[in-house]
């Protein structure tokens, strides 16, 4: 069935009505991902002689070179190739899940237009890796996919505005003080757990390592500038909830204060060279390009109303997540891992006593 994708296009301009080719970022992302312009041209579909005049076009619509050429050194980006490479990464990271969540109610209303109003599935979750698989695998099902935090998606299920709450908790001690800040929330009498994921949490680096970075005590060094989530995000209580086990407080790190809203945000700040350290998932590193320091292993969870586990939407979906192909992707994702997908239980294993 055709999906509709909603991608951010953004353009510069000059007073003349110049317009910047958006092809010319899928050319600079090939660049620095292959270091030749020969194989950057082959990545993006173009020939080399059109790639050359690309970059020629718009270096000198910038007044500036945006890859640098050395006969048998190949091809690298310049200063200003490089922040616009970064600028429109972090602008795909940081609206990528409101555009997700937009695409979704598009589709399902052109698939109820067409095809008459069928059983959804209503799913409010944070965002991640392996939530975005899903809607690629129901087939039939006709899912509603709504990103938020987690206390955003445990309170839409908690007034019936979905189906199920995605949200994660980390295992161990942190995990007992960030539950807490559900308790109100999650009723052990009414709703149930379905088993999703796990992974891992932790530093964001760059390539290399170079700070040498190993654990939070480094976030106090002075050269270490640091990005963070946003408060509320389930990624944020859990490094507040790390920060509070190790005694250290958040006025010591540089860059506490500045926030992103994604974990892709936070490593393309990072691979931007914005920041020398962010935290977030390890998936999210390897796709920059990026080093791991892992901190932290957390469950995703899908949580529901006990009465509804027997309706036929909510037994597909844990048909397709406990199935081999769900979870075959699902282990390609670096530091996922599927755990137990679409087995039930009950929610007082997340209370802490």
């Amino acid at each position: 069935m055709k999906r509709i994708r909603i991608t951010p296009a953004w353009y510069f301009s000059d007073e003349a009505g110049n317009q910047l080719d958006p092809k010319l970022f899928g050319l600079l992302e090939a660049v620095h991902r292959h270091g030749k312009l020969t194989q950057a041209a082959e990545a993006v579909g173009i020939s080399y002689r059109h790639a050359w005049n690309l970059l020629n076009k718009w270096g000198e619509f910038f007044g500036i070179a945006l890859v640098d050429l050395e006969r048998g050194k190949g091809a690298r980006l310049s200063p200003l190739g490089e922040k616009l490479l970064w600028a429109e990464q972090r602008v795909i990271a940081r609206l990528g899940p409101q555009l997700e969540s937009l695409g979704s109610e598009l589709n399902l209303a052109i698939q109820q237009t067409l095809e008459g109003v069928k059983p959804v599935l209503r799913l409010y979750a944070t965002h991640g890796y392996a939530v975005e698989l899903l809607p690629a695998y129901l087939d039939e099902l006709r899912l509603d996919l709504q990103y938020c935090s987690s206390r955003e998606a445990l309170s839409a299920l908690h007034r019936g505005a979905c189906d199920l709450a995605g949200f994660h908790l980390p295992r161990g001690e942190v995990g007992k003080r960030v539950s807490r800040g559900y308790r109100d929330l999650l009723k052990p009498r009414s709703y149930r757990v379905i088993r999703f994921i796990t992974r891992r949490q932790g530093l964001i680096v760059a390539p290399g390592n170079p700070l040498g970075v190993k654990g939070l005590n480094d976030l106090a060094k002075g050269e270490v500038r640091f990005i963070n989530r946003q408060v509320g995000s389930g990624t944020r209580a859990l490094l507040d909830g790390l920060l509070e086990g190790e005694g250290l407080a958040t006025r010591r790190i540089r860059g506490y204060e500045l926030e992103e809203y994604t974990h892709s945000a936070v490593a393309a700040y990072v691979a931007a060279g914005m920041a020398e350290v962010g935290f977030g998932v390890e998936a999210a590193a390897r796709r920059f390009g990026l080093d791991f320091v892992p901190l932290a292993l957390e469950d995703y969870l899908l949580v529901g109303h006990r009465r509804s586990l027997a309706e036929p939407k909510l037994q597909s979906l844990c048909q397709v997540i406990a199935g081999e192909a769900f979870q075959a992707a699902v282990a390609e994702l670096p530091g996922y891992r599927p755990d137990r997908c679409g087995q039930v239980e009950g929610i007082e294993s997340l209370l802490p006593d």
